[in-house]
C-alpha cells in the first residue's frame, strides 16, 4: 500500500505579504488564513486549495500553478466579477482540456481547468 500523499502547499516569493493575501481575497475570493510577521510569511487558502507567501527582496521567479475546478465556467464568472486579471479567456483548447488563465501582479500565473 502506498502512503496518501495530498496537495502540495506551494510557496509564492511576493514583495509583501500582507498586500498578497489582500489581493488573492479580493480578487481570487481566497481567505486570509494566517500571517506571521516575524517570519513575513502567510498564507491564503480556497477549498482545499492553500498558498504561503513569503517575503523576498528583489527580483521575482514567477510560478506557475493548474488549478482543477468541477465547474471551470462558474469559476471563470465568478473570478471576472471579482475583477481577476484574466490574461487567457476561457475556452475549449486542443489538448482535452477546458481552460482560462489569470496572471497575478507578482507574474505568478494560475491555469484553471477542467478535463473535456
Amino acid at each position: 500500500m502506498l502512503v496518501k500523499i495530498d496537495q502540495p502547499t506551494p510557496e509564492l516569493p511576493v514583495p509583501d505579504v500582507e498586500a498578497a493575501q489582500a489581493y488573492y481575497r479580493d480578487r481570487l475570493g481566497f481567505n486570509v488564513a494566517w500571517y506571521n510577521e516575524d517570519g513575513q510569511i502567510g498564507a491564503v487558502s480556497h477549498g482545499d486549495c492553500a498558498l504561503f507567501f513569503r517575503k523576498t527582496d528583489g527580483p521575482i521567479a514567477a510560478g506557475t500553478f493548474w488549478v482543477f475546478c468541477a465547474d471551470v465556467d462558474a469559476a471563470h464568472d465568478e473570478l471576472r466579477e471579482r475583477g481577476a486579471p484574466i490574461t487567457d479567456p476561457i475556452s475549449d483548447k486542443p489538448w482535452g482540456m477546458r481552460q482560462f488563465t489569470v496572471e497575478d501582479p507578482n507574474g505568478h500565473r494560475f491555469y484553471f481547468f477542467h478535463d473535456l
